[in-house]
């Protein structure tokens, strides 16, 4: 059997059955290995299979094949064991109670989690504190802002003090400002002061980019690439990316003429169309490139920039990272 004290993933595959017996491998032979104390990043679209793949680690899911090791438990053979090792937050708020309080919401995790009843009066304090929600330790949560509800969801994750936090999505849908509070919080308290074992799910390049020590693309229930953010950005063949930001809709067949010159990347966010071509030579093209959008849309900016993991993972997969979502 395998030991860690992280995670450890080989060859695990999870199937849906579909009618006429078509099946779908949502999680599809994957094997990686996050080290003890590591921020690992999962790093791909909607529906490449990274919430499943969460699931079978938290046991709410049982693999259909392969082995996964969560500090140093079987999912399959000591669920309860990983459950006690496991932190699980989700984007989103029904992970909550609403009709009770902060306080009888997290005594009653603490409950379920086994705490001991001399440690939760003080665990429970500590994370009011921590999460800057004590002066609302009485509030119904149905009545906290959206902000707030996901503070309480990190305490909920860590009243029974895991060694190991499985994060998913935990910026979706929140305004900028509580994103940016998330993410400084999983790398400062959680990763750097706590030390917490992370495994971090999300479709936000620049969120994978700022947080992760090292990442995985998943496409289709398969790791394409695995490795730190900035040696994934050097396998990319050019070194610049010409973007065209614009308002208007634009099909890819537009480009087919250029397709040979680089990697083209079309996606949308905040209501905007980017035009990104991965190039050698971005002054070559950028008569050509600007021409086709004016023919298909308002132009609001040109420039020239460096690679980023979008642009990885669509020189690696074909496929956007993103598509009407909002980056945060």
């Amino acid at each position: 059997m395998l030991q860690t004290r992280g995670i450890e993933l080989k060859n695990l595959v999870k199937v849906f059955k579909k009618k006429k017996k078509d099946e779908v491998r949502a999680v599809d032979g994957v094997s990686f290995r996050i080290a003890e104390g590591e921020l690992f990043g999962l790093l791909g679209p909607n529906g490449a299979g990274k919430t499943t793949l969460i699931k079978c680690l938290s046991t709410l899911l049982i693999p259909d094949d392969g082995t996964a090791i969560v500090g140093g438990c079987d999912v399959n053979a000591d669920p309860l064991g990983v459950r006690r090792k496991l932190g699980v937050l989700t984007g989103g708020e029904r992970s909550l109670y609403w009709k009770l309080t902060p306080v009888e919401n997290l005594n009653y995790f603490a409950a379920l989690y086994g705490v001991p009843r001399s440690e939760t009066k003080e665990r429970i304090h500590y994370l009011l504190e921590l999460m800057d929600l004590f002066d609302k330790k009485h509030e119904r949560v149905e009545r906290l802002s959206s902000g707030m509800k996901q503070k309480l969801s990190i305490a909920r994750t860590l009243v029974h003090d895991p060694p190991i936090l499985l994060i998913d999505e935990p910026t979706l849908g929140l305004d900028p400002y509580f994103a940016r509070f998330i993410r400084t919080f999983i790398k400062t308290e959680l990763h750097e002061q706590l030390k917490k074992t992370i495994l971090l799910t999300t479709h936000y390049m620049d969120e994978a980019d700022e947080l992760c020590e090292r990442i995985a693309f998943m496409y289709n229930g398969k790791i394409k690439a695995l490795d730190t953010p900035h040696l994934l950005k050097k396998r990319m063949p050019q070194e610049q990316v010409l973007e065209v930001k614009c308002v208007g809709d634009i099909d890819d067949q537009a480009f087919s003429s250029m397709h040979e010159y680089g990697t083209l990347n079309l996606s949308k966010q905040d209501g905007f169309t980017y035009v990104r071509m991965s190039t050698e030579n971005p002054e070559d093209l950028l008569s050509g490139v600007v021409e086709i959008v004016r023919d298909r849309a308002r132009v609001l900016s040109v420039s020239v920039t460096s690679p980023t993991l979008e642009d990885v993972f669509v020189h690696l997969t074909g496929a956007s990272l993103k598509d009407d979502t909002t980056q945060q």
